[in-house]
């Protein structure tokens, strides 16, 4: 039962976060269309991750993913998210409205991300950390699944939007339907807002959150700016077709993450979440650091070193998601995966808005080397939860 639950949980995580980049996906055809300028341009995907830190944060205030069915919190997000990015789609012709309903979009995908690690928690004990990975995974591959629906689809953005939006009603069916509870349900949780402040008191949680900081300072900056960021190089390269490439070519970069979650899940159950996160994240900071050094030259290093960091920089995540469940308190496992997740989209914002900044001042050559900071950061929090006893909690830890 739980590998069916497993397949079918993964598959409307997939389909559900198709709503994520499909706006980004959107933005060469955006900055002809509405006239947009590298500010507001940055501002078209910080949307998104303003109303999921708010989304998530008040979830973790009032404790719903605990309190409410998590399986009715996701359909039910999916569904009012597939709306307010629809609309867009449908009858947005500047770039205000969709500002605003790119927020609500994002509220709504925090009922969809940390309640589905919740259920994934109930299903599995031994190999959760394959599980969340399999479960993130999806979230990879479907985050960047509208690159591919514009190259294989048809070029006009609005459709982009549409088909995301019809990805995400799905995924709400699916979970309605075809998703249950499991076995390591805890029931009857109560309201108590002052659990955020037990969960970050805890300092074995409270390392792992740190790792998982780290972690978000680099990703979501990487996955937001690595369409431009090859699309301009391959111009310079004189690639033909260089804004169909670049497409393809950021749904590989992105989309290999999704198998670096999977592999990385497999091993950190057999040795240890710390050690598997803290290698993980010295390749995507290496990778940092050297992806611009070869921005205008040849398509396929660069490519090639984009496959690097795409397939690392994701393998982490779910293994601080799976530590903060083996450190928590059962009962309140989605308030405190939502307060995780939370903080960290809350980081996001700062490092998205920053590269168009450090690509004016050093370039493209150099405005990804900055993002280097998170990974350090997450290294050492990750190598002090090592040290300290409370993980042996952790599943594969010694």
């Amino acid at each position: 039962m739980k590998w069916r639950i497993l397949f079918f949980l993964s598959l409307a995580e997939l389909l559900g976060m198709a709503l994520w980049f499909s706006a980004t996906a959107a933005i060469p055809s955006l900055l002809v269309e509405w006239h947009l300028d590298e500010s507001t341009e940055a501002w078209l995907t910080m949307s998104v991750q303003i109303g999921f830190v708010v989304g998530t944060l008040m979830s973790a205030i009032f404790n719903i993913s605990d309190i409410y069915n998590a399986r009715y919190v996701f359909s039910i997000s999916a569904f009012l998210g597939a709306i307010f990015n629809g609309v867009i789609g449908f009858s947005v012709e500047s770039i205000g409205p969709a500002l605003i309903l790119r927020f609500l979009t994002g509220v709504c995908l925090a009922g969809v991300y940390p309640p589905a690690m919740k259920i994934m928690a109930t299903w599995f004990k031994r190999g959760r950390g394959m599980a969340i990975g399999i479960l993130v995974g999806a979230l990879v591959i479907g985050s960047a699944s509208p690159h591919l629906f514009k190259v294989l689809g048809s070029p006009n953005w609005r459709d982009t939007m549409l088909i995301a939006s019809a990805s995400s009603i799905i995924a709400g069916v699916i979970c309605l339907l075809f998703v249950k509870d499991g076995p390591y349900l805890v029931k009857g949780t109560k309201f108590d807002w002052r659990y955020i402040g037990k969960a970050i008191r805890d300092q074995g949680v409270r390392l792992a959150n740190f790792g998982y900081l780290g972690h978000m300072w680099e990703i979501y900056a990487m996955w937001a700016w690595i369409p431009l960021f090859l699309l301009e190089s391959y111009k310079t390269s004189g690639v033909v077709n260089f804004d169909s490439w670049s497409a393809l070519s950021t749904f590989l970069v992105i989309g290999i993450g999704g198998i670096g979650c999977v592999i990385a899940g497999l091993l950190a159950d057999r040795y240890g979440r710390t050690t598997i996160t803290i290698v993980s994240m010295i390749i995507s900071g290496i990778c940092c650091i050297t992806a611009g050094l070869l921005f205008g030259g040849s398509p396929v290093a660069l490519l090639f070193i984009c496959l690097i960091w795409g397939f690392a920089v994701p393998a982490d995540s779910a293994q601080f998601s799976a530590s903060v469940t083996e450190l928590e308190d059962p009962a309140y496992i989605g308030t405190s995966l939502t307060l995780q997740t939370s903080m960290g989209f809350l980081l996001t914002l700062a490092s998205i808005r920053l590269v168009p900044v450090f690509v004016d001042w050093v370039g493209w050559d150099w405005a990804f080397a900055f993002l280097a900071i998170g990974p350090l950061f997450g290294i050492l929090s990750m190598y002090r939860l090592k040290q300290l006893p409370v993980a042996a909690k952790i599943g594969g830890e010694k």
